[in-house]
């Protein structure tokens, strides 16, 4: 019974937290941030899971990131260009740009684009999967390729004028007819964010403690073992990593509404390393520590860099390698590991006590 309550009283509290403490609390800016660090700890969830759980190094999660955050901030430059009476959206009359180009089109439909950012994100990870983990791709090679598809698709899409080019895509008006200047809008989209991530919480948690969770976290011990057994560890993984690209799109089309703009420069390698780091410092096997981590990293991104503008990424370094070189756990396992300091001390045995008949006749002899 207890077991069952935690969870739900847990779950209680963050609700709390996130959708009367913090709106009652922070100002329009501060919540609009805090937004922006809830979309971050979706992307970290997905990556505690397939990470964490499966022991797949996610180098590239921006990839998916920025399909997600790209088809939404096209839907809702074509929603501002019809409700204006323009055939393109503003920033193509700019470039010169007259004819809508044809992979757009599609995107002006809502109901497509909801349907594309949740499944091209997914898709490309099931083929992408497919093909390494079937080939038994796995460890340093498999980061790096991650890595390198994220750095492919930030050159890519910076050369694409149609697509903002290097500038991105920004300036939004409205939301699915919610005009984003009314504070109460904005609010809106926290809420939207909040509920988002407390239902991914809920989607991770029933995933780690299922069978599927248990042949994912043997699979990463044990691969071999696996196999043996009868199961595809490649299908396990494949099935871990569509479900972290999932989640980026997800996350990536609620942060270009509440962020105003996406860029190159918000999905490339440096932004995809910057959500593994969230992940590692907090905990990468643990529920909660990848969101905490990712939303505190973030946090102290925003914060410390206004102060200390060229001396943040050497903090972030030194952070990354004493998490990782000292505390493998994160700070979600600093706990853990005090309480086990602790409870050793306790069962130490006490010093022997000397029988008293001994220490009587040594300090006769003394005498």
């Amino acid at each position: 019974m207890r077991d069952r309550l935690t969870p739900l009283a847990g779950f209680a509290i963050a609700a709390i937290l996130l959708f009367a403490v913090a709106p009652a609390v922070l100002s329009d800016f501060r919540l609009n941030l805090l937004a922006k660090f809830l979309c971050f700890a979706i992307v970290a969830a997905g990556i505690g899971l397939a990470w964490g759980r499966g022991g797949m190094l996610t180098l590239g999660q921006g990839v998916f990131f920025g399909i997600g955050a790209y088809i939404m901030a096209m839907h809702l430059q074509l929603a501002d260009a019809a409700r204006l009476g323009n055939d393109v959206p503003e920033f193509m009359e700019i470039s010169g740009i007259s004819e809508l180009p044809g992979f757009w089109q599609p995107f002006s439909s809502a109901p497509v684009a909801i349907l594309g950012i949740l499944v091209l994100p997914a898709l490309v990870a099931a083929v992408l999967g497919y093909g390494v983990f079937k080939r038994r791709v796995r460890g340093a090679y498999f980061a790096i390729l991650s890595q390198a598809l994220a750095a492919a698709l930030a050159i890519l899409l910076t050369g694409q004028q149609a697509i903002g080019g290097f500038t991105g895509l920004s300036d939004f008006r409205s939301f699915f007819g919610f005009r984003l200047s009314d504070p109460v809008n904005r609010q809106m989209l926290f809420f939207i964010a909040a509920g988002t991530l407390l239902v991914v919480v809920a989607l991770i948690r029933q995933l780690n403690r299922s069978r599927y969770g248990e042949l994912l976290v043997a699979v990463r011990d044990a691969e071999e073992r696996v196999r043996f057994l009868g199961y595809d560890p490649a299908n396990i993984k494949i099935v871990a990593y569509v479900v972290a690209a999932f989640l980026a799109g997800i996350a990536g089309a609620l942060f270009t509404p509440i962020v105003g703009i996406i860029s190159p420069a918000d999905i490339g390698v440096i932004p995809s390393i910057a959500f593994l780091i969230g992940v590692a410092i907090g905990g990468r096997t643990t529920l909660l520590g990848p969101i905490l981590g990712a939303i505190g990293v973030a946090w102290a991104q925003t914060s410390l860099s206004e102060s200390f503008p060229s001396g943040w990424t050497y903090m972030q370094g030194v952070l990354f390698i004493v998490v990782v070189g000292f505390i493998p756990a994160g700070l979600a396992g600093l706990w853990p590991m005090l309480k086990g300091w602790l409870d050793s001390r306790k069962k130490l045995p006490p010093a022997p006590e000397e029988p008293a008949a001994v220490a009587t006749e040594e300090k006769v002899q003394a005498r």
